[in-house]
């Protein structure tokens, strides 16, 4: 019986998973797909702010998303399981495509392909054939020297028959591609080495956790604490001047964690320079650095860009902050009938009680604030929608508008500023920001009194018109009798014996007029749930839409006149005299009701104006250590040579192929490279006439 035949059968063998695997991971497709996540990723992590506080993510998200871009990491970009493992596989293909391919291009670049035939060579398509009277080993001799002259190692390999003369140039190109791929692994593994994973191991395995209380830094518990042994950190430290700190806080969602710094820093005197627009100029701290281990001081003066380095710390100038300024402000009661002021002290980052249903946190202080004033609307904005309207807009932590053009001619020094918050018992708390001046904004001159309920939010500002003295006295007097019944009515009864027409009706008109004003002016009042321009709106919607305009009109004007003799009943209730009815009065009373009216969204039960500062400045200095920032340099270094290695190194081969004739020599050369480009066909051409010449 015979077996059956496989004559003329390929028969193939499938290759093994694993073979399969390890070359679609080093391959290039595969390095490229991982290089185009990493991209998405390094976009999310710089589009969304990392590591910031976990209520800044729900305010800008809401709960749903913020729970839904927590779980997949989007917070902590560069710490996200996902993000280490696309890290982790592309330096695996990397490595791979490396192990795969260098063996095999460093033994190519040694080799000379001295096993090319001469029939080869005529397939070439740059390729040249010539006499010479000259003997083979002769031609082959000069062919040599003149190739050695242009540039090209040559080797001489004697075929019996024929003379081969293998020559190349520009072999290190490949070097190109080794470079490169090592500096990917190599950057990654330095961005490793500074990246927080050995804070993440330290949090997962050694039980830290992140801060989230409040008080000394010295009190800090150790679980919230890392040692002087942590290899890398990137933190901030807040000293304010004559002050020291060892130590530096760590952002994390959740907190902070405390870390222990080798050296103290002590801030002997900080120093700021500004442009003529108010804008800072230059900043520097004069500190002084106290080795724990050694005792070694070193005394340096830290600027931005001009970090101090010691062995092995990086302190940078990062900016400034108020370190406890020393604050003196009146108070001005936003309720009720009373206009009595107060004195109030605070100290920026302490506590005041206020009475007993108010604490004032005292959460920042300026001394300047530049701001662009050109064209900004003076109008008050009711019904709740912003109080600053175009003003706000685009204040800078430090500088506000200036920051972003120190020419501008229309910026200008606003003054000084108080931020505080006022948290009542329950701890709901608005945060307010008062300017210690009267601001000019079209012509009008009013204080700006800023307001929000959300840290995300941007402040919204009432505007309180200055009165002829410069002080907010006149407007608190006003608003403290708008919430005085009599007044109001002694305001009306005014009105309405100077708006009565005389005559035979001349009592019942007024008795009309007077009711009308003291409607107007209960009206704008309000109550808990409607005052001002607000609760004006919602009565007139009340009267039919064919007569509402009129209805508006005539209100609007009992109003303004109420209101005039309402403010003139309050002076006269203080035992001061009218004042005149002139355009500036006038247009300093509709500022006023504009003011009363949006002081209904203010929110506050008084309003507090600076008197008098010390300030007391502070320096924010970051702190890193940083063990793989010499690896990435090393990494960008090659990554460097690589690219101008394959770019600008071109690998060329050449062959001539020396053959003995009856009366000298023939040859025949060929040439190739990778890529053909201008420069090689003007070099191929250079030595098509310079290898035939005669000696």
């Amino acid at each position: 019986m015979s077996s059956p035949s496989t004559t003329g059968i390929e028969l193939k063998t499938r290759r093994p998973l694993v073979g399969e695997i390890v070359e679609l991971i080093s391959s290039m497709r595969f390095a490229i797909a991982l290089l185009a996540m990493i991209a998405i990723a390094a976009v999310i992590g710089t589009v969304m702010k990392q590591n910031e506080a976990t209520s800044n993510y729900i305010n800008q998200f809401g709960p749903f998303w913020f729970e839904v871009f927590g779980k997949i990491g989007l917070y902590a970009v560069y710490s996200a399981w996902w993000f280490l493992l696309l890290m982790g596989m592309l330096v695996t293909s990397t490595s791979l495509c490396i192990a795969r391919n260098a063996p095999k291009m460093i033994k190519d670049m040694r080799s000379w392909r001295e096993n090319v035939r001469e029939q080869s060579l005529l397939n070439f398509h740059h390729k040249m054939q010539w006499r010479a009277p000259l003997a083979r080993a002769a031609l082959a001799q000069q062919t040599a020297a003149r190739l050695a002259d242009a540039g090209y190692r040559v080797k001489l390999v004697d075929k019996g028959h024929g003379t081969l003369l293998a020559a190349k140039r520009g072999a290190a190109n490949k070097f190109g591609y080794i470079f490169a791929h090592s500096a990917i692994v190599i950057i990654c593994v330095g961005a490793l080495f500074d990246s927080d994973m050995p804070i993440r191991f330290q949090e997962w395995f050694l039980g830290k956790t992140p801060f989230s209380g409040s008080g000394l830094i010295s009190a800090v518990p150790p679980q919230h604490r890392l040692s002087t042994a942590n290899p890398t950190f990137r933190g901030n430290t807040l000293i304010p001047e004559g002050a020291s700190s060892d130590s530096a806080l760590l952002q994390r969602a959740d907190g902070v964690l405390i870390q222990e710094l080798p050296v103290t820093i002590h801030l002997k005197k900080f120093t700021i320079d500004f442009y003529s627009t108010g804008m800072p100029k230059l900043f520097a701290s004069e500190v002084e650095v106290k080795d724990h281990a050694s005792g070694e001081v070193v005394k340096a003066v830290i600027e931005v860009n001009k970090p101090l380095l010691y062995k092995g710390l990086a302190i940078y100038q990062s900016s400034f902050e108020d370190g406890g300024s020393k604050l003196k402000l009146t108070g001005f009661p936003m309720t009720g009938a009373d206009t009595t002021p107060f004195a109030i002290a605070g100290e920026v980052g302490g506590n005041t009680a206020l009475g007993k249903e108010y604490t004032v946190e005292w959460s920042g202080f300026r001394p300047f604030n530049v701001e662009n004033l050109a064209g900004q609307d003076a109008r008050a904005v009711t019904q709740g929608k912003s109080l600053q309207e175009q003003f706000a807009q685009g204040f800078d932590k430090h500088t506000g508008s200036a920051g972003r053009n120190a020419n501008n001619k229309d910026l200008k020094n606003v003054g000084p500023s108080v931020q505080y918050k006022l948290r009542d018992k329950t701890g709901q708390a608005r945060e307010f920001q008062n300017y210690m001046q009267p601001v000019t904004i079209d012509g009008a001159t009013v204080f700006l009194a800023g307001v929000r309920a959300n840290p995300a939010d941007a402040f919204s500002f009432l505007r309180i018109p200055a009165d002829d003295a410069h002080t907010v006295n006149e407007w608190m007097r006003l608003r403290a009798a708008l919430t005085d019944p009599a007044l109001r009515d002694a305001a009306a009864k005014r009105y309405a014996e100077r708006a009565a027409p005389n005559g035979p009706n001349a009592a019942t008109l007024r008795a009309q007029i007077e009711a009308s004003a003291q409607k107007s002016l209960t009206l704008f009042a309000g109550d808990s749930k409607a005052a001002g321009f607000l609760a004006i709106s919602q009565f007139l919607e009340k009267v039919p839409e064919e007569g509402r305009r009129k209805t508006a009109e005539v209100f609007m004007k009992i109003l303004n006149g109420s209101m005039w003799e309402l403010w003139q009943a309050a002076r006269a209730k203080a035992g001061l005299a009218d004042v005149s009815a002139d355009e500036n009065h006038g247009r300093w009373l509709m500022l006023a009701t504009n003011a009363l009216s949006d002081a209904f969204f203010y929110g506050a039960p008084v309003y507090l104006q600076l008197d008098e500062f010390v300030e007391v400045k502070a320096s924010v200095f970051q702190v890193t250590r940083s063990p793989g920032k010499n690896v990435v340099y090393l990494g960008c270094a090659l990554l460097v040579l690589g690219v101008f290695s394959m770019f600008y190194i071109r690998e060329r081969r050449l062959w001539v192929w020396i053959k003995d004739e009856a009366d000298g020599a023939e040859a025949l050369m060929a040439m190739s490279t990778q890529r053909k480009t201008l420069d090689f066909e003007r070099e191929f051409e250079t030595l098509k006439e310079k290898l035939p010449q005669s000696a």
